[in-house]
């Protein structure tokens, strides 16, 4: 396998002064898997009290990344990943987001369990993973007026803006595909797509099998709060005071929730 180490996984993490998101994502990550892995940490440059928190665990591998001129965020988030990739030496790579948090024994078990020695299937994952209970969500899809008038009138979409992809929210990889086939996840960024969307496009379009899971089914084994990094950081990126205001609220609620409470309490984690 190309010297890549056998039926183990590497979590691969972008922080970016995100403190409280990143102790709560490691922390929980810590206490629910037992799936053989390791965690790459990728700090951009944070320069701040995140930093030094992820600087204090031994059981990570940090690997600090000096930000360029003129990057935008989501441009320094996909080298990010990628970065962490080329620092991967284990069968899968993991990539998901610092505010995104594990409250499930096995998680990680179970969605690498979907590649099912079938070495076709280069990535599980989902799309979007939304707090909201099932019927709000079906409510909002069923009086989207947006994407009910692009699908009516037929829009071309060359790009794939409004394609389906698995999101780095949490998605598994076969490593040895994506090298093999020199994916990245800065792919697209020029076109504007958010990081990994365009790579997901070129596995399919390539002729590998990926496997989508309902966003409700990875509910179960994981929080996600979207937009943490750029609500935390309101001064650096352009995010709409409502858009801020709502990812507070619900950091407020998911930190209050009593799994997390306790995850949060128990210092021996982050030995």
């Amino acid at each position: 396998m190309n010297g890549l180490r056998p039926d183990q996984a590497t979590i691969g993490i972008v922080n970016y002064r995100t403190l409280e998101c990143i102790r709560l994502c490691l922390r929980s990550i810590r206490r629910f898997t037992t799936y053989p892995h390791e965690v790459i940490v990728v700090d951009n440059d944070s320069r701040d009290a995140s930093l030094a928190y992820l600087k204090g665990l031994p059981w990570i591998r940090l690997v600090e990344r000096q930000s360029e001129d003129g990057e935008s965020g989501a441009r320094a988030h996909a080298r990010g990943l990628d970065l962490a990739l080329k620092h991967c030496n284990t069968e899968f790579f993991v990539a998901m987001h610092s505010d995104t948090f594990v409250q499930k024994e096995n998680w990680l078990r179970d969605i690498l369990g979907h590649f099912a020695h079938n070495p076709g299937v280069a990535c599980v994952g989902s799309g979007k993973i939304e707090l909201r209970r099932r019927w709000r969500q079906w409510l909002k899809e069923a009086t989207d007026v947006r994407t009910f008038k692009r699908k009516l009138l037929k829009k071309p979409d060359p790009l794939g803006i409004y394609r389906y992809y698995n999101r780095t929210i949490c998605c598994a990889y076969r490593t040895e595909i994506l090298r093999r086939e020199r994916l990245s996840f800065e792919m697209g960024q020029d076109q504007g797509l958010t990081p990994g969307k365009k790579l997901y496009f070129e596995l399919l379009d390539r002729g590998y099998q990926t496997v989508e899971l309902p966003p409700h089914t990875m509910s179960k084994s994981l929080v996600h709060l979207a937009h943490a990094t750029q609500a935390f950081n309101p001064d650096q990126f352009r995010l709409r005071d409502k858009t801020v205001r709502k990812c507070y609220r619900l950091t407020q609620k998911v930190l209050a929730a009593p799994p997390f409470c306790e995850i949060l309490a128990d210092t021996s984690l982050d030995r």
